[in-house]
């Protein structure tokens, strides 16, 4: 099944004076046709290969390491019933072809395991880090996930950084609250964390010690913490001056960090140390998704293979496709996928990863709950 990359539109800068605030550098403009060389994928629908009986829960996250081998962490526990005793590891590794490799993970009475599975990162040096996002209310636990583990690949604790129900807000250097990705960039060994449900902050950490280094919110902002209530989403003008969810956080090959701000609708650039450098919506204003998480469109980034990344591959939940952004200009180029349960398409889709061959994993939570591969053509 191939997929071709539409048409698709994202919103222009915001006018300086009228917006009633100093300009900030915002991107995206109208991109009404595909991009002269933006990529073309294939569905490859019977790809994952999973031991015997096996049973997923929600396919929440899904990391590709160096050897690209495919990582996937799913929701275990939210096995139905009737399967529980078929339930797979929560963290298992395939190689490219989906052949199972391995599984692990689960509560442990050396570590803190989550209880409700949120990100998985394989970093360069073949270690794998896991967090967690609870408490919600159908995970039936009210303790608050505010920690990173760091596992040798074969499921050893190397680290835990944090503790359970700890969390300070996001003045606390100490602990995280509930956060959603991080990423390991090798050019500086530093890990960079979108902490993420519960804070709204980058923080920096030391992956060998779990030292803080630094920390910092939208347009480089000091992080706050938010105020109770639902939060406001905009359809113009630059956005809020403070991170919705921070979901995911990308550093690219020359250096730069890129922001998902899920329900801000908008990627953030970033220098390593924080400078705030420009920001793009992703599809502001479409939502096929009509309820209060209908703004939910940047929900995961990952970047093309090729050595100027040209591209960034955008999860966009709400709308149910992956969208497809020139790393350069922050303009939407496309996209592919609808919402459906057929192969190649989505109905949650919640993340993503690509690895050296330029191959696009995806991983969708409620209610499609699969993994699925697409090829490069």
């Amino acid at each position: 099944m191939a997929v071709l990359l539409g048409a698709s539109c994202a919103q222009p800068p915001p006018d300086p004076a009228t917006s009633g605030q100093d300009p900030i550098p915002t991107t995206g403009a109208e991109s009404p046709a595909r991009t002269a060389g933006a990529p073309l994928f294939e569905v490859d629908p019977g790809w994952l290969k999973l031991p015997g009986d096996w049973v997923l829960g929600t396919s929440i996250n899904v990391s590709v390491d160096r050897h690209d081998h495919v990582w996937i962490i799913h929701r275990f526990r939210y096995v139905p019933e009737e399967d529980r005793d078929r339930a797979a590891p929560p963290v298992l590794e395939f190689d490219e072809n989906g052949n199972f490799v391995q599984g692990w993970g689960g509560p442990s009475d050396e570590y803190e395991w989550p209880d409700l599975e949120h990100g998985i990162t394989v970093d360069y040096q073949d270690h794998v880090w896991v967090s967690g996002s609870n408490p919600i209310p159908s995970s039936g636990s009210p303790r608050s996930d505010d920690m990173l583990l760091k596992f040798t690949s074969d499921g050893t604790l190397v680290r835990q950084i944090g503790r359970r129900d700890r969390s300070g807000g996001n003045d606390d250097t100490a602990n995280l609250k509930r956060p959603c990705e991080v990423f390991v960039y090798s050019g500086t060994n530093e890990a960079f964390v979108a902490d993420g449900y519960g804070n709204r902050r980058i923080i920096v950490l030391d992956p060998d010690t779990g030292a803080f280094k630094r920390m910092w919110g939208a347009f480089g902002n000091m992080p706050l913490d938010p105020p109770p209530g639902p939060a406001t989403r905009h359809h113009e003008g630059p956005g809020p001056d403070q991170f919705g969810t921070v979901h995911g956080v990308k550093v690219s090959n020359d250096g730069l960090v890129y922001v998902a701000d899920r329900n801000n609708q908008r990627i953030q650039v970033f220098t390593l140390e924080g400078r705030y450098i420009k920001q793009g919506f992703v599809n502001r204003n479409e939502s096929d998704d009509p309820g209060p998480a209908g703004g939910r469109t940047v929900s995961g980034i990952a970047f093309s293979a090729d050595a100027a990344q040209r591209f960034i591959y955008v999860a966009d939940y709400s709308n149910s496709h992956v969208t497809v952004v020139e790393r350069d200009s922050l303009a939407v180029v496309g996209s592919f996928g609808a919402r459906s349960s057929a192969p190649g398409d989505f109905a949650g889709i919640h993340n993503l990863a690509v690895d050296s061959k330029g191959n696009v994993y995806t991983a969708e939570s409620d209610p499609n709950n699969r993994p699925q591969k697409f090829v490069l053509q």
